[in-house]
């Protein structure tokens, strides 16, 4: 999977870096906002362009001379979109013109590698030549005139901050899907457990799994734990790593890439002006990854920010473990509070395995990594399309879905339409008519069944079309 892009989105106050964010990701729900420490400068959410899909950072106000105070900390929050950004979208003012601020911003653009775009905006209702021609001056190309409020010229823009960048999206098929085998029946059935049961195991293949959590929770020394070596830097300093690396490793017959959200940079290269921890680069490594280990913190609470972090697991459909560290060292009673706290604020992840664990120690290493399996092999399961159908007909069996009036919805059959995650499609008439939770209770019904614990489960209605509808 290739990485989505970055376009970081900067400026003086006032020029309106929000609005263009608003414009970007408005068809879209916003992945992640509101981190502690993070909300008052950066803001992240998904935008696409045609069939490119991005990630788009807001920032606040950009003033790069900033000394001390709250100036300072904006400063240094827009710096780290900056560096980590793989286009720049420089925001100007066409109806206040050029000043000195934006000659201080384009300064500090010019030294960077990464692509910068000039955008003059609020330059609806304004000949184009005239609204940019004085911003040539800035020295950092050609100016494009947009409206991010009424989206002139704003798709032009983005459509050249990406070009070069990242792979379009596939629309169809999506990874494991099968076409739809047509309503089977008992003969078709037994035909297909036949040939299912002469075909050959599949070659596990390598796990890709990502460590994610706040900063300090221990995830470089999980790493390193598992190597058995000094391979990631390790100490007690919140926002220690920066860059997402990996690592190839093998235990147990097993090949993973550990994915660590932190890889630090040699000191000298190390930008000083930049906070450690990198949002977009945790969310780079979920999307990267096909398993992702959440690592909470025993000895402090549950935040927002574990709670985004999960929630942007789940949306994205990776199969996940949820490892609680530095577990040692806590009496019982703490150790139910806790555990109680976890699962209460976490409650929508209750599909995942949970584990109590020393990193440092190396305690519950061993149960965590065959979660891990279990959650790959889950979200990769090869789902056939008769096994699918007699479960649902069980499910139906045991409980009905509610009448809709007159009308109870009718399920014939199902089956498997992708992996990573599991989606399940099921045929029948009226299914509009099933509420969610029907839809929770079959995908419980089918978690048993498949056995598929530590991946989402996506189960989707199609119903046949009544040819009497038009009549």
């Amino acid at each position: 999977m290739s990485l989505k892009p970055v376009v970081a989105l900067v400026g003086r106050p006032n020029v309106g870096k929000s609005t263009l964010f608003n414009r970007l990701t408005r068809s879209r729900a916003a992945l992640v906002a509101d981190f502690s420490g993070l909300t008052r400068d950066r803001h992240y959410g998904e935008g696409r362009v045609g069939d490119k899909p991005f990630i788009v950072v807001d920032t606040g106000g950009f003033e790069p001379v900033a000394k001390s105070g709250i100036l300072l900390e904006m400063a240094r929050q827009t710096q780290q979109a900056i560096a980590e950004a793989d286009a720049v979208v420089f925001l100007v003012d066409a109806r206040a013109g050029v000043n000195a601020h934006d000659h201080e911003i384009a300064r500090q653009l010019r030294r960077n590698s990464q692509r910068v775009l000039l955008a003059v905006n609020k330059a609806e209702g304004m000949a184009h030549t005239a609204a940019v021609s004085e911003f040539h001056e800035l020295g950092l190309g050609q100016p494009i005139a947009i409206s991010a409020a009424h989206g002139d010229g704003v798709v032009e823009l983005i459509e050249r901050a990406l070009e070069g960048l990242g792979e379009p999206e596939p629309a169809a098929p999506q990874d494991g899907e099968d076409a739809d085998p047509g309503d089977p029946g008992e003969e078709a059935l037994a035909q297909a457990d036949a040939d299912e049961a002469q075909a050959p195991e599949p070659v596990p293949h390598r796990i890709k799994l990502a460590i994610v959590g706040r900063p300090n929770v221990g995830k470089s020394t999980l790493i390193n734990t598992l190597l058995g070596e000094e391979r990631v830097i390790a100490f007690d300093m919140p926002g220690t790593t920066r860059d997402a690396i990996e690592i190839e490793f093998q235990r147990g017959g097993r090949q993973y890439t550990l994915i660590d959200t932190a890889g630090l940079r040699k000191r000298g290269k190390v930008f000083e002006a930049v906070e450690k921890f990198s949002v977009i680069k945790t969310l780079q490594a979920i999307e990267a990854s096909n398993v992702v280990l959440l690592m909470l913190d025993a000895q402090q609470e549950v935040s927002e920010q574990d709670a985004h972090i999960a929630g942007f697991i789940l949306e994205t459909g990776r199969a996940v473990v949820v490892g609680i560290n530095k577990w040692d060292g806590l009496d019982e009673e703490k150790r139910e509070r806790i555990l109680r706290e976890f699962e209460r604020k976490l409650r929508f992840l209750s599909f995942a395995r949970m584990h109590t664990l020393s990193a440092l120690k190396g305690q519950g290493v061993n149960a965590l990594l065959k979660s891990v399996e279990a959650a790959h092999a889950a979200a990769f399961a090869k789902l056939s399309t008769p096994k699918l159908t007699r479960a649902l007909h069980a499910a139906v069996e045991q409980q009905q879905p509610p009448r809709k009036g007159i009308f109870r919805p009718k399920m014939r059959y199902a089956h498997q339409g992708g992996q990573n995650p599991p989606r399940i499609i099921i045929h029948g008439s009226a299914l509009d008519a099933i509420p969610d939770s029907y839809r929770r209770y079959l995908e419980t019904r089918m978690r048993e069944v498949f056995k598929l614990a530590g991946t989402p489960l996506r189960i989707e209605f199609k119903s046949s079309r009544n040819p009497y509808v038009d009549d």
